[in-house]
């Protein structure tokens, strides 16, 4: 069996009482993660051009938009909905995979279910699973350094798997479904390399795409059968033919990759994180401070060197700075965490960040895996002549190193306090409670009420 029909029977195979009880909760856990830091996206300010643009494409009052609350259609929604979960960079990641799907997935699910009506929490946490197993497994087979935007383009896969599972589409619909999607898929390396705010809109992107593709399918247009090893499929174009299909796809049905997922305990590219982890433990651990600090170095692999080695300016746009190693730790090392205020205007206007910036570096460490983001080491050189160093195997928040249930929750209620304006806490917290028992839920609808910051 190829690739495609592989992962099509994967997803027809099972529904909420096959999966295992781990990546049921893991589905829970991760659908509210989504959902907090969606809300929270709701604050940055490239949200009234999209929405101005949203507003432009069409009329409609099908689907909400986290926060905000304002009715669009279907697609638009999903594509606002999607780039608030990323424009963060605080949503949950696939370390090994590099790929931050629940972006794509979650807002069309909730905007399918929410629209179409009748869907039960366990028809969504199931869904959610195996359209996330699509798009990892996909990732997972790639083995060249990454030229496209691999988390928009495979998001965007499972998404439109997802929509197809809650519509309960045959094989031969959904993969028509998916070559469709395959036909739609957009996103490359160039918006992060000049950290553009279009790198989360390529997430947002791919999500319309995924409603565009499974609306087709469903009215019975037919797509391309074989998009993924073919010799123009995913694989030959993507990958550039060095994707390795064989060596993932026995797992497929065998590891739920939901269980896999990390969390994001700061809202910043996934790979600063050992930079922030390390500085960190180390002050804690020596006690020096920021002024006592004479140069950082991040030993890590070129990936790590090639998505957040840029320099850090004074001034620039808050997308920049989340994958900038040098703003990220400069701003560690100043306040003792990172968090969601971080990258307001004002911190990204801050001379004394700059400057401490500038005496941060990410030193290639010879991992000849392309797509590594980790180990890492982290070195910090201190003005009395001492070097600290910390090697850094497991990231905060990955399956090696799970974040604390507390942790969790504090991250969504923070995130819930940072829409503009803030959710009430009565009701963040009433939706946090709705979010951890979704499978005792009838209808998913009733969600969405309490995912706006006002009634």
């Amino acid at each position: 069996m190829n690739a495609i029909d592989t992962l099509i029977a994967h997803v027809r195979a099972h529904d909420f009482d096959t999966l295992p009880p781990a990546a049921v909760a893991a589905a829970r856990m991760f659908i509210l993660d989504t959902v907090g830091v969606g809300i929270s996206g709701s604050r940055h300010p490239r949200m009234p051009a999209l929405r101005q643009a949203a507003r432009a494409l069409g009329d409609g009052d099908a689907v909400t938009v986290w926060g905000s609350g304002e009715k669009l259609p279907f697609p638009s929604a999903a594509m606002l909905n999607a780039y608030q979960v990323f424009n963060q960079e605080f949503d949950a990641v696939h370390d090994i995979a590099v790929v931050h799907a629940f972006a794509c997935i979650v807002p069309a699910a909730l905007g399918f279910a929410q629209r179409e009506g009748g869907v039960s929490g366990k028809a969504l946490i199931a869904a959610v699973a195996l359209g996330l197993d699509v798009a990892i497994y996909i990732a997972l087979a790639q083995r060249a350094p990454m030229r496209f935007f691999r988390p928009a383009m495979c998001g965007g896969l499972g998404a439109t798997a997802t929509l197809c599972k809650l519509a309960g589409m045959d094989a031969e619909t959904l993969h028509d479904a998916l070559g469709l999607a395959y036909s739609h898929l957009s996103g490359t390396m160039q918006a992060h390399s000049e950290g553009s705010p279009a790198v989360g809109l390529q997430v947002g992107l791919n999500a319309r795409a995924a409603v565009t593709a499974f609306e087709l399918a469903r009215a019975g247009f037919p797509g391309p059968r074989d998009i993924l090893e073919g010799p123009f499929g995913y694989f030959a174009l993507y990958d550039f033919g060095q994707a390795r299909w064989s060596e993932v796809a026995a797992d497929v049905g065998q590891v739920f990759q939901i269980e896999r997922m990390s969390h994001k305990p700061y809202p910043t590219g996934r790979a600063t994180h050992a930079g922030v982890d390390a500085v960190v433990d180390l002050m804690a651990a020596h006690g020096f401070a920021a002024d006592d600090v004479e140069a950082v170095r991040v030993h890590a692999s070129a990936l790590i060197a090639r998505l957040v080695g840029r320099p850090a300016r004074r001034g620039m746009d808050s997308a920049s700075a989340k994958l900038s190693m040098g703003f990220v730790v400069a701003t560690a090392l100043r306040k003792g965490r990172v968090g969601i205020e971080d990258f307001d205007p004002a911190a990204l206007d801050d001379a004394t960040t700059f400057e401490l910036a500038r005496r941060i570096e990410v030193v290639d460490d010879g991992n000849p895996n392309p797509n590594a983001l980790g180990p890492q080491a982290v070195e910090v050189v201190l003005k009395d002549g001492r070097m600290l160093r910390l090697e850094v195997p497991h990231f905060l928040g990955s399956p090696g190193r799970p974040l604390p249930a507390a942790d969790q929750h504090a991250k969504f209620m923070a995130c819930c306090a940072s829409a503009v304006p803030p959710m009430p806490v009565s009701r963040a917290e009433a939706l946090a409670v709705a979010l951890r028992r979704l499978d005792e839920l009838e209808d998913v609808r009733e969600l969405v009420a309490l995912m706006t910051v006002a009634g």
